[in-house]
């Protein structure tokens, strides 16, 4: 289990760089972002397993086909979809406050997975981690005015983000179930899989977008926005790479190897690393509320790691 926990803590460390690429990338929408993302991610997927890909193709069965677009969609481009136009519609505060609930949904749903602990016993340790969320978010509402938009576009907002929450919700349980019950593909061989179907699906939805949209992409307009599609292209396959390949394979080895209660509560340091590395970038300290989610979130995550670890010694001791 503590390895299962070391490779979520890494997963997160490497998940934490998607929050600081917008702000090197201001020149280009949300979904040129997570289209050049996906499509360059599909691209060093297929690279890195062009050998072994043919005898892969060959192993899949039609379940496998269907949970891997399910996958790609829920996980990645309806996900990020949703959020980028929470962000739009209702602004930063309300999206990341409903997003926020996510280590607490996933637990919750996968309560009644084999090997889980019993919600009682996670009361304490869910409720610092609540307390936690709740410390972000009151950071975010107090140094965030807000986007003065209309009403219905707010609550239309919080629809999109409250969507996003569930795709991941979603996503994240039905993956964890996935790989356990489908031994026949390693965690690096459905994560290969899993950025192949991400890269087709944003390819797809790119060429869309550019027969769209093609003067806003590429008009006089575009141009003068100063946008360095070289930097965009950089960015992006470091991303891809870094966040999506590693970050998603050591994300896979961390849900075969933990509980689904603790692997819902493991996200959370995507969370914690978001924050340092934006702090880093803008040369800052962290607030005070910033430090208090920290702690909080650390404390909760550690106790219940504590409690998974006490509940599978007493069933080897009973064993």
């Amino acid at each position: 289990m503590w390895h299962g926990v070391l490779c979520g803590l890494l997963a997160g460390a490497m998940w934490g760089m998607v929050f600081i690429v917008p702000e090197l990338l201001t020149a280009f929408t949300p979904l040129e972002m997570a289209c050049g993302r996906y499509i360059a991610y599909g691209l060093i997927a297929g690279a890195l397993m062009a050998r072994r890909l043919p005898a892969l193709l060959r192993r899949l069965d039609r379940g496998d086909v269907i949970a891997m677009i399910k996958h790609a969609l829920a996980g990645n481009i309806v996900y990020y979809m949703l959020l980028a136009l929470g962000v739009k519609f209702a602004g930063v505060a309300a999206t990341s406050l409903i997003i926020g609930v996510l280590p607490i949904s996933v637990t919750l749903v996968g309560q009644k997975d084999h090997g889980s602990v019993p919600l009682r016993q996670l009361m304490l340790p869910l409720l610092l981690v609540a307390a936690g969320i709740a410390c972000i978010n009151i950071d975010v509402f107090t140094h965030d005015t807000g986007n003065g938009a209309p009403l219905a576009d707010k609550l239309l907002g919080v629809l999109c983000a409250a969507g996003a929450l569930l795709c991941w919700t979603w996503y994240s349980v039905d993956n964890v179930r996935y790989l356990k019950r489908n031994p026949h593909f390693s965690s690096g061989e459905w994560s290969a899989l899993y950025g192949l179907s991400s890269g087709l699906i944003a390819l797809a939805i790119a060429l869309a977008g550019l027969a769209l949209f093609h003067a806003e992409v590429t008009g006089a307009g575009a141009v003068a926005s100063g946008r360095d599609r070289t930097l965009f292209w950089i960015v992006n396959a470091l991303l891809a790479l870094g966040a999506s390949v590693i970050g998603n394979h050591l994300w896979n080895i961390a849900s075969r190897k933990v509980p689904l209660t603790l692997s819902g509560q493991l996200i959370l340091f995507e969370t914690l690393f978001a924050l340092m590395y934006g702090c880093i970038y803008k040369q800052q300290l962290p607030r005070a509320l910033e430090i208090a989610a920290m702690l909080l979130l650390v404390a909760g995550v550690t106790w219940s790691m504590r409690v998974h670890a006490l509940d599978d010694a007493s069933e080897a001791h009973a064993g």
